[in-house]
């Protein structure tokens, strides 16, 4: 009964220390808390530490079976936990995720099941007698079996602190330094993940001089078959590096017109203001023109066509036109809005109306339908013409009638 008390007094410590160190504000995304108190990473850690600490503390002293027991299923708990968060967190709305976080937790309880039950040592004396030449060196199947869980335990935790990093860098709201902690972000990840995936092979045993070959054909595969890829990862940092495009960003790309939202390493998502969003490949941006509407100047000129019939005062027409656009509140008053006489066409006059607007985010159709409305019931009040085509059909001759 004294184990059991210790052991709940360790669960409870734990407790409390999570309760207070979260606090009152709950969020349902963090790897460390979560929803719950003890449903984060950091209770069944914690728990793990005081039950180990307890159990060095109290030996010799009790016969400890219950910590025997218990240690393994704290070391459980913590792994699914951890597996569970960072991989949610990571990858929200992937459905491999689901699938792997299920096989962590079976294996990871199998893994506690077999070492109360003591059958774990000698099976991993068998796996160690198993063994095969790979390459120049030899494997064990427990070395393949460890270096695998290294690699699952390294990628968490890669994944673990480079989403840490990155909702750090990403915190704000300043648009000129986003672009840069983007870049940041991205290049962190990919170091961590590379050097953990180094650290795991080297746990598993493998000479990683044997890699160079691996190297050597992965060159060869990107300048052939994968270059396109390769370009478009390359494109994505130089992009980001240089700042040409931000986030935030109005641009028309390929005759689709949207504002950046974010920038990955492979391709930029724009999204147009009427909801639809277009995917486009990094390479895409550097190699094409690309017509950026917030990298200078934020103001943006539209034009409309309008004609009169023949004989229309365009000496008092015109500047009623340029008082009734000016007299809109997007359109701006500096530069002033302008008339022009651009075409005598086969139906009446033209005349091109220009105009500034210096917030192009709220859309430009919109604006565009407020002052072709101004000018059709401007043209209707002062009783001008608007002409339509008119043909006139000459006929090739009546026959003669007979008598």
């Amino acid at each position: 009964m004294a184990e059991v008390a210790v052991l709940l007094g360790c669960l409870g410590t734990s407790w409390l220390l999570v309760r207070l160190w979260r606090g009152k504000q709950v969020d349902p995304s963090s790897v460390w808390f979560g929803r719950k108190v003890f449903d984060g990473v950091l209770f069944p850690l914690l728990a793990l530490l005081l039950a180990v600490g307890m159990r060095r503390v109290l030996q010799g002293e009790l016969p400890l079976a219950v910590f025997r027991i218990a240690i393994p299923v704290l070391v459980s708990l913590a792994a699914i936990r951890m597996t569970v968060k960072v991989l949610g967190a990571a990858f929200p709305a992937s459905q491999t995720v689901r699938v792997v976080e299920r096989t962590v937790s079976w294996v990871a309880w199998l893994g506690m099941v077999l070492w109360v039950t003591g059958v774990l040592p000698l099976l991993t004396d068998e796996m160690a007698r198993l063994t095969w030449k790979l390459g120049g060196s030899e494997v064990s199947l427990l070395s393949l079996i460890q270096g695998v869980l290294s690699a699952v335990v390294v990628l968490i935790l890669s994944l673990s602190l480079s989403s840490a990093i990155e909702s750090r860098l990403l915190r704000g709201s300043a648009s000129d330094n986003l672009s840069l902690r983007k870049i940041a972000a991205n290049a962190i990840r990919a170091v961590l993940l590379a050097c953990g995936m180094l650290l795991a092979l080297s746990a598993a045993g493998i000479d990683l001089t044997a890699l160079s070959v691996f190297g050597g054909a992965i060159g060869v595969g990107l300048g052939f078959g994968l270059q396109k890829l390769a370009a478009n990862y390359v494109s994505g940092f130089v992009i980001l590096a240089e700042r040409s495009l931000r986030i935030g960003d109005l641009v028309r790309v390929d005759n689709f017109e949207g504002r950046i939202t974010d920038i990955n390493t492979r391709y930029t998502v724009l999204r147009a203001a009427t909801g639809r969003e277009a995917i486009v490949p990094n390479e895409q941006l550097i190699t094409q023109r690309v017509e950026n509407a917030s990298l200078a100047d934020t103001r943006l000129q539209l034009s409309t066509v309008v004609q009169v019939a023949y004989g229309t005062d365009l000496q008092m027409l015109i500047p009623q036109m340029v008082g009734a656009v000016s007299a809109l509140p997007r359109v701006l008053a500096t530069p002033e809005p302008q008339v022009f006489l651009t075409a005598f066409a086969a139906d009446g006059l033209e005349l091109t109306v220009m105009w500034w607007l210096d917030d192009p985010q709220n859309g430009q159709l919109n604006l565009r339908s407020e002052v072709n409305l101004t000018i059709l019931n401007l043209l209707n009040r002062l009783g001008v013409e608007i002409p339509f085509p008119q043909r006139v059909v000459h006929g090739a001759g009546a026959a003669p009638a007979r008598a």
